[in-house]
């Protein structure tokens, strides 16, 4: 009763105050606030996301327009990244570009001057023009860059090799780039020996540091007996022009040849100084892999443009990360994959906080483990970048909001947004209205992540593979109106009703259980917390006589100390029934792309059979897992056990 009087007190309170208002105002005032209620009553909720986001898009909108002002600039002046570099080394010769961990510290001018070296060696023995490609196979080091950078001066391209290929995808990234010459490390030269003999003849050959074999250039000694000078170029290199082939993951198959101009890197440039608000007194940790997007051009345009100096490390350590952090006094930290689950796996040490980052930015951080990096490390920022190497539909969240990739304005009008989600079927193919057009998602329905193609807008450009026929199956045509043209991600999202984009799943990682859809990310999410943050991945696999695909997991537990009784008893806490997998493969170990990225292509084709498989496999019989025999597994296939 106390409560209803209080109401009413309030209410009487709000109406004098509003009669008060209304007293001084004109009738013509008043006529023009009855006249626009209905509509404020009508849009009342728009209204209310519009004010509850506006500093969020504010803030983005503004960083937006100092990005894409720095872009369209370079673009009149049709620079390049060598041409930028060359610029700032002239200006700061003896400031610190890279920090190599355990190694030792390039200057912009000693940066400068190796690169000039290799592009007359280039020049010399190859006869390298604009155009040209060269493969780069290196670990992670301040040579690599200075290699790709030496190449960019004449307008070549460089392809840069995952440095862990070996045999045949080794092989295959040689021969996709069409490249005059592969110049790699001492340390890879028995990598490149193993398929020489099935390299073109004409290939030229360059090992930097070691003793060469016969029909190898010593790369460093070339290098010596030409003047550091920048090169004489006739034909000069574009802004537009291709300056970096990086290849795609290889998570699905061999992998790709994206193809990086010029434009793109600078783009990135922007975008990552800008996006991040990072200052000239900011340092860099890069211990990713310089062959891949986030390594290779986050982690190194800052530096090489900006003069952000990186710190480098040959491979990602959990145990250095946090000290390396603290030793070379880095403010920003990068991350992907798998990594911030390593980190947080590690045990409490007094380096987990004694550090000086303020920003981590990366992309593959799980929502579940979100709070708890935070939390624990103290960092004060975590943007999470969502995008494709080959793509031009790229997100950041800028606001730090859990488990968001990025976000759509909500201040702009969805018709003016380059991004969009649209809806698919159930096998990812995207479904279109009655005018033929594709049809937006509305709030909290995942769909297809797509970037709408403006080509001559940097941001928006699409430039794909070198092989244009793998180019041409990413795009979708008439998409909201005829003629115009997207970016296909193949991933699928979904926009809550703030605007705030969260990846869900990728088509072919969903598979259909019981009549439901079940997402692999969804299922993992719940999977690694029962696990104690083992590496685990999810996959469908096939019965036969039975429809879909039953769920699988894939666990990492090398010492067979994992409770398989706790874990189903866990699943069933945390997952609904059809989305609980229905077979385990203890593993040793499972392997991870480049990317820390963790591959289930072939666990998925390898099925659950014990005589294919010689991993331990447990099929799930009521409350508890029980070892898959041969006779359990013909009995499953004939469908004489209930699932």
């Amino acid at each position: 009763m106390d409560a209803i009087l209080a109401a009413l007190v309030a209410l009487m309170a709000i109406a004098a105050a509003m009669a008060a208002v209304l007293s001084t105002l004109s009738k013509a005032a008043i006529f023009a606030l009855l006249a626009i209620a209905p509509c404020v009553y009508r849009y009342r909720k728009r209204i209310y996301v519009i004010i509850k986001t506006f500093p969020r898009d504010f803030k983005f909108l503004r960083r937006y327009a100092r990005s894409i002002f720095r872009s369209k600039r370079w673009g009149r002046q049709n620079a390049t990244v060598a041409e930028l570099f060359t610029k700032r080394a002239l200006k700061y010769p003896d400031d610190p570009c890279f920090i190599v961990v355990d190694d030792r510290t390039w200057t912009f001018k000693q940066m400068a001057e190796k690169s000039n070296q290799v592009a007359r060696v280039m020049q010399e023995h190859v006869g390298l023009t604009r155009g040209d490609v060269v493969c780069v196979f290196m670990p992670n080091c301040g040579e690599y860059v200075w290699t790709w950078l030496g190449m960019a001066k004449v307008g070549a391209v460089s392809a840069l090799i995952n440095s862990n290929l070996r045999h045949k995808p080794l092989l295959h990234c040689i021969q996709v780039a069409k490249a005059k010459a592969i110049i790699f490390s001492d340390s890879l030269a028995a990598a490149v020996a193993e398929v020489r003999d099935q390299l073109p003849a004409e290939l030229k050959l360059f090992q930097l540091y070691g003793k060469c074999a016969a029909d190898v250039i010593d790369f460093g000694a070339e290098m010596g007996k030409h003047a550091p000078e920048y090169p004489i170029v006739v034909d000069k290199p574009q802004y537009k022009d291709p300056m970096l082939y990086i290849y795609t993951s290889g998570t699905t198959g061999m992998p790709k040849a994206a193809v990086l101009p010029n434009s793109k890197y600078l783009l990135v440039v922007v975008a990552t100084v800008h996006m991040l608000g990072l200052r000239s007194s900011d340092r860099l940790y890069n211990p990713l892999p310089l062959y891949h997007t986030a390594g290779g051009l986050i982690g190194t345009g800052a530096a090489l443009v900006d003069g952000i100096p990186s710190v480098l490390r040959a491979k990602f350590s959990v145990s250095n990360y946090w000290s390396d952090c603290i030793k070379y006094e880095c403010t920003v930290a990068q991350y992907i994959g798998e990594m911030c689950r390593y980190l947080l796996a590690q045990p409490p040490r007094p380096t987990d906080s004694q550090h000086r980052i303020r920003i981590m930015v990366g992309n593959g951080m799980r929502p579940a483990i979100w709070q708890q990096m935070v939390d624990r490390f103290k960092v004060p920022q975590i943007n999470e970048i969502y995008g494709a190497t080959e793509g031009n539909a790229n997100i950041i969240n800028v606001d730090n909001k859990v488990g968001a990739v990025g976000f759509l304005p909500k201040v702009v009008p969805a018709s003016l947004h380059p991004i969009a989600l649209v809806r698919t079927d159930e096998q990812g193919a995207l479904v279109r209205g009655p005018d033929g057009f594709c049809i937006r998602c509305q709030p909290n329905e995942p769909g297809m992540f797509i970037g709408l193609i403006s080509q001559g807008n940097a941001s928006r450009e699409y430039h794909g593979y070198v092989d244009k026929s793998d180019s041409n199956k990413k795009l979708v045509r008439d998409v909201f109106r005829k003629g115009d043209a997207a970016f296909v991600s193949g991933d699928i999202l979904v926009a809550d009703e703030l605007g705030y984009l969260y990846f869900r799943d990728r088509t072919g990682d969903t598979y259909k259980w019981k009549g439901e859809n079940v997402a692999t990310a969804e299922v993992e999410d719940a999977l690694i917390v029962a696990v104690e943050r083992r590496d685990c991945v999810v996959y469908g696999v096939s019965i036969p006589q039975t429809e879909g695909r039953a769920g699988m997991a894939a666990i990492a537990d090398p010492t067979r100390s994992l409770d398989l009784g706790k874990l189903a008893c866990d699943l069933d806490l945390s997952l609904p029934s059809y989305a609980r997998p229905l077979f385990l493969r203890i593993m040793n170990d499972i392997e991870i792309t480049g990317t820390f990225k963790l591959k289930k292509l072939q666990y998925q084709k390898e099925g659950f059979d014990p005589d294919v498989i010689k991993d331990p496999l447990y099929f799930r019989s009521g409350a508890e897992f029980v070892p898959i025999t041969s006779q359990l597994f013909k009995d499953i296939c004939n469908g004489k056990v209930k699932l």
